[in-house]
């Protein structure tokens, strides 16, 4: 077995630590992580994502209601938690007539934005949403995608789609521009993102490399579009919905 780093999950001939600037921000980051994406996911962009962000971290389960450390987070009073998921009842922190942001920023006053990111696919997402009663009684925000997805490795189900690491970014980009929260280094996460991609695709394209994949990685437009319950892999939506 191949030595591994137990922060990034890589082997430590590919860690990617070492090019890792953590970034500090104003809100803290809690990725709710399915247990199939912490143990069976190698590109897990969330595990990423956790490593770039000093106040963030990682929380595995299904269930959180009677998860201590996440309970405690959203019974702080000092804490004002919410989910990052779409809705017509989501704040959408990329509309900046929308008065709800302005409502939202008034609630925070002196207390720690805290948001509960469910890094899982849209399906696993929507179940362990389900499980969990009090995540579905938080506020809820969301925003309005800048760009289509950039994953090259894996196909989104819908337009709109975006990674947790996408995810993040884009929000950490709508909390500046609604003036709660800095971005300070708005290249790193997608850098990585596409470091990450371009690694795996080079292992893909490599005939002489064994156990990885059997031929390269074709286009995204030219795959075909996913059906049924395997279009829903990987990603989340985070536009609100038609």
């Amino acid at each position: 077995m191949r030595p591994m780093c137990y922060r990034c999950f890589w082997p430590q001939a590919l860690c990617w630590c070492g090019s890792i600037t953590p970034m500090e921000t104003r809100t803290r980051f809690v990725f709710l992580m399915h247990p199939k994406e912490f143990k069976e996911e190698k590109a897990a962009t969330g595990r990423l994502t956790h490593l770039c962000l000093t106040n963030s971290e990682v929380r595995m389960g299904l269930e959180f209601d009677a998860h201590d450390d996440v309970q405690a987070l959203i019974r702080d009073p000092q804490n004002f938690p919410v989910l990052l998921y779409p809705g017509r009842e989501a704040v959408n922190l990329s509309d900046g007539s929308d008065g709800a942001v302005t409502s939202l920023a008034e609630q925070l006053r002196d207390r720690q934005l805290v948001v509960f990111i469910l890094d899982a696919t849209w399906a696993l997402g929507r179940k362990m949403l389900r499980l969990s009663p009090s995540l579905q009684r938080l506020p809820r925000i969301m925003f309005t995608p800048a760009a289509p997805s950039r994953y090259v490795i894996k196909q989104q189900p819908h337009a709109g789609c975006l990674s947790t690491l996408e995810a993040t970014h884009e929000l950490l980009g709508a909390l500046e521009r609604a003036g709660l929260d800095r971005y300070p280094l708005p290249d790193q996460l997608l850098g990585l993102f596409a470091r990450m991609q371009e690694f795996q695709m080079r292992c893909a394209a490599d005939p002489a490399r064994g156990g990885y994949r059997r031929r390269a990685y074709t286009a995204p437009a030219e795959r075909a579009a996913p059906r049924g319950r395997s279009g829903a892999r990987r990603t989340r939506v985070f536009q609100a919905p038609e």
